[in-house]
């Protein structure tokens, strides 16, 4: 017996759903007010930008199911996904909505995620619990591998691979998991730090309006260890803990405050104690 070659599968039983996690989790995003902000702030023109907060949360909930590509989108309309959720839409309709974007409607999007951290934050009181106390901002890029000839902006970037560079600001503390606090999607050859400054200005921002009262150390390799970088942090009231360029650990050395002005409580370890 040999496995036949013609085969297909449809997951089209209306009384089944593949990704019933999904009912909790938009639920929680829609009590932190996801549609209203992505309403409010994200103005797309024409006919692609119609009902934007259907198709931008579409989007995320295909994300958050797995889809890494339109196509894959499909898995929102799947077996009964129709009879738990409403506003859904085909993969070619959410492609025409995405191929409609510009840096501006980018922008509008981190405005939307921002925002969306603070609800969460006060709908999810323990998402930052012991941000009262210390927190960490960690800023790191990645190169993210795309196909074909006509992506827009990809390049080689330093691991050689051809892609996208997805920069990167995350926010923990020591009693919970990270949360990411802003990203940034730049050309595949770009500098790592490349962009950090207004990134790290972002992030700070929204970090403090979520509820960080306590000291927020940034945290970067040694790429970011630039005039500008550390300039943003300390604007932002954060000192600087960037990673040593020959691999050893980090220390009082290594922080750039060589006149020790950022004081002794500030110092790896101080605050923990």
């Amino acid at each position: 017996m040999r496995v036949s070659h013609i085969v297909s599968v449809d997951f089209d039983d209306p009384n089944l759903v593949s990704a019933a996690g999904l009912v909790p989790v938009m639920g929680l995003a829609e009590r932190s007010g996801l549609h209203d902000l992505v309403a409010g702030h994200v103005r797309v023109p024409g006919s692609a930008g119609a009902n934007g907060r259907a198709k931008v949360t579409a989007l995320v909930a295909g994300m958050v199911a797995g889809a890494d590509s339109i196509a894959d989108m499909d898995l929102l309309r799947h077996g009964g996904m129709g009879r738990l959720f409403t506003g859904l839409r085909a993969p070619t309709t959410l492609g025409t909505h995405l191929r409609a974007y510009t840096f501006g409607h980018v922008r509008q999007l981190d405005a939307v995620a921002s925002r969306f951290l603070v609800n969460l934050a006060a709908e999810v009181p323990g998402l930052l619990a012991g941000a009262d106390q210390v927190a960490y901002l960690d800023v790191d890029d990645t190169i993210r591998e795309t196909h074909g000839y006509f992506k827009q902006g990809a390049g080689y970037g330093y691991n050689h691979i051809k892609g996208l560079n997805a920069q990167v600001a995350v926010l923990s503390t020591p009693l919970v998991a990270p949360v990411i606090a802003a990203t940034r999607l730049r050309r595949g050859p770009a500098a790592s730090a490349h962009g950090a400054r207004r990134l790290i200005t972002d992030s700070l921002a929204t970090a403090h309006r979520a509820g960080v009262t306590g000291t927020v150390t940034v945290r970067a390799d040694s790429g970011y260890y630039n005039h500008e970088v550390v300039a943003a942090a300390r604007a932002g009231g954060a000192p600087v803990l960037p990673d040593r360029p020959d691999g050893q650990g980090r220390g009082r050395r290594d922080l750039p405050d060589p006149g020790g002005r950022l004081g002794a409580h500030h110092l790896p370890g101080r605050h923990l104690r």
